[in-house]
C-alpha cells in the first residue's frame, strides 16, 4: 500500500479567481481510519480555501498532538505548518501571529489536546482574542491511545469496551462563549453544507474564531451508547440557522424570503448571512446564545450552526498597538534605534 498521492489531475478541473484548482489546496494522502470524520473536516477546509481564493502560502497551519493534529498534513500542502507539543498549539500560534500578522492562521486541535492538557492555553488564547480560526475535532475519545474517554465525553455515554463515563463533560462551546470568544460555532463533520460556510466566515472574522466540530471516531467511539457516534448525532442535531458566506465584491444571491435573512458584514467587505431556524436565539446576544445551548442540552439535542458572533471586535494586535509592519520584516535600524532612544526609554522608567 502506498501513501503517496498521485500528482495527475484532469486538465479541465475548474479554477478559482486566482487560477488555482481544488487540488492546489490538498495535502498528503490521509492515514486516518477510513470514514474518519476528521477527513471530512479537512475536506471542508480545502473547499473553503478554494472558494475564498486564498493563496496557500499566506496560510499558517498549527496543531498539537492527536489524530486531529495529524490532519494539517492532509490539506494545504503548500502552506506553512508547525506541529507543536501536546496542548501547546495556542502559544506557538500566538508567537507566530505576533511575528507576522499578515498570514492567516488555522489552529487544529482535538478534545484531548484542548479540553485536557491544553485547557490553560485554550482559555488564554481566547481572552487575548488572537486573530485565528481554531477548530476542535471533537470525538469524545483518545483515538491514538485506543479509545479512552476524553474530557468532552458525555456522562452516561459508553465507549467501545462498554465502560460508562461517570464524569460531567467539558462543553467547549459554552466555555468559549463564557471566556469571551468573538465567534463561536458548532457543527458536525457529516454536514458539509453547514460546515464549509462556517469555516469561510471564521477565516474572515477579525479575531478569535472557534468551531467545535463533532467528529465521530469510527474505530473507538461509533458504537451504541456513544453520544458522539454518527447515528446519535444525526438523530439529535438541532440547527440554529442555514448559513451562506458571501465573498467580497460578489453579487448577493439568496433564496430566503425577504426579511428572514440576517446579514453580518465582515471587516474586508465580505458578508455572512443566515436564515434563522431557531426563533428564540439571537447570535449577537451572548446570553441568548448561552440559553440556546442550555435549552438544546435539556432536550438532549446538539445545537449546530453559528452560535454567537461579535463583528465589532479588536484582535491582539489592536489591543497591544503593535507595529503595522510584521516583526519579521523590520530592519535592524528599526529594531535597534540606538543608545539615545534606549536612554529615553530608561529615563521614562525611573
Amino acid at each position: 500500500m502506498t501513501y503517496v498521492k498521485p500528482k495527475f489531475r484532469h486538465p479541465g478541473l475548474p479554477k478559482n479567481e486566482l487560477g488555482y484548482t481544488k487540488s492546489d489546496y490538498e495535502g498528503a494522502l490521509s492515514t486516518l481510519c477510513a470514514g474518519c470524520g476528521h477527513d471530512s473536516i479537512s475536506a471542508g477546509v480545502v473547499q473553503a480555501c478554494y472558494e475564498l481564493a486564498i493563496e496557500p502560502h499566506r496560510v499558517a497551519k498549527l496543531s498539537g498532538i492527536g489524530c486531529s493534529s495529524k490532519t494539517p498534513a492532509y490539506f494545504l500542502g503548500q502552506s506553512h505548518g508547525f506541529n507543536s507539543v501536546h496542548g501547546r498549539m495556542p502559544s506557538v500560534a500566538t508567537g507566530a501571529n505576533l511575528a507576522n500578522k499578515d498570514l492567516m492562521y488555522i489552529g487544529i486541535s482535538g478534545d484531548g489536546d484542548t479540553a485536557s492538557i491544553g485547557m490553560g492555553q485554550f482559555t488564554h488564547v481566547i481572552r487575548r482574542n488572537l486573530n485565528m480560526m481554531y477548530i476542535v475535532m471533537n470525538n469524545g475519545c483518545y483515538g491514538l491511545t485506543k479509545g479512552q474517554d476524553s474530557a468532552t465525553a458525555d456522562p452516561g455515554s459508553k465507549n467501545k469496551s462498554g465502560n460508562v463515563n461517570l464524569f460531567n463533560e467539558i462543553d467547549l462551546t459554552s466555555l468559549a462563549l463564557e471566556l469571551g470568544a468573538s465567534f463561536v460555532a458548532q457543527s458536525f463533520s457529516g454536514d458539509k453544507g453547514q460546515l464549509v460556510p462556517l469555516i469561510k466566515a471564521a477565516m474572515k472574522h477579525p479575531g478569535f474564531a472557534f468551531i467545535n466540530v463533532i467528529s465521530p471516531c469510527v474505530t473507538f467511539n461509533n458504537n451504541m451508547g456513544s453520544t458522539k457516534s454518527y447515528d446519535y448525532v444525526r438523530e439529535h442535531v438541532e440547527a440554529t440557522s442555514t448559513v451562506d458566506f458571501v465573498p467580497m465584491m460578489d453579487e448577493i444571491v439568496t433564496s430566503y424570503d425577504e426579511g428572514a435573512v440576517k446579514r453580518v458584514k465582515m471587516h474586508d467587505g465580505s458578508a455572512l448571512q443566515f436564515h434563522k431556524l431557531s426563533t428564540d436565539w439571537d447570535p449577537f446576544n451572548k446570553l441568548s446564545a448561552m440559553n440556546a445551548i442550555q435549552n438544546a442540552k435539556a432536550k438532549d439535542e446538539i445545537l449546530t450552526g453559528l452560535i454567537y458572533i461579535n463583528p465589532d471586535t479588536s484582535d491582539l494586535h489592536e489591543l497591544l498597538q503593535t507595529n503595522d509592519t510584521p516583526l519579521n520584516r523590520l530592519t535592524e535600524k528599526q529594531l535597534c534605534p540606538g543608545n539615545s532612544i534606549l536612554a529615553e526609554i530608561n529615563a521614562d522608567l525611573r
